[in-house]
């Protein structure tokens, strides 16, 4: 009678294992229903971070230089000098920022003067890559 009953008493069974599978998975669904959008906020926060970090060098560029730079010359100004700006020997060396950085999606900062929300508008198309959208695919920009 001893030897059935340890033998019974070793193990798990069928049902206790789905039971734990189940609330793992749920678990599971959980974490990843709460954390995925937090990802998504701080991709928006990093792009409005580096729109600042940019329209704080374009700031200086345009005090050394007596104005932003051209539509032509884009944000690559901050890093290189331009070749047929007349102020040329007043541009900082070195550069405004060490290099351009892309978006937290991957694409380029746009950039563009005169803007339609001010001197200059300097922004990314968010997660979609295109211009407009809304929630996470909206444009980010120094307007916002």
């Amino acid at each position: 009678m001893k030897k059935n009953l340890t033998k019974k008493l070793k193990g798990f069974s069928l049902i206790e294992i789905l039971v734990v599978l189940m609330i793992i998975g749920l678990l599971t669904a959980v974490v990843a229903i709460n954390v995925l959008p937090s990802q998504d906020r701080a991709r928006a926060d990093k792009a409005l971070a580096d729109i600042r970090i940019y329209e704080q060098a374009l700031e200086l560029y345009r005090l050394d230089m007596f104005s932003y730079p051209t539509n032509d010359e884009g944000l690559k100004a901050l890093i290189e000098a331009p070749s047929n700006h007349r102020f040329k020997n007043r541009y900082r060396q070195g550069g405004y920022i060490r290099k351009l950085e892309k978006d937290p999606w991957g694409n380029d900062y746009q950039y563009k003067r005169p803007g339609d929300n001010g001197q200059v508008d300097l922004f990314s198309f968010g997660a979609d890559g295109q211009q407009g959208g809304e929630g996470m695919d909206q444009d980010i920009g120094n307007w916002n």
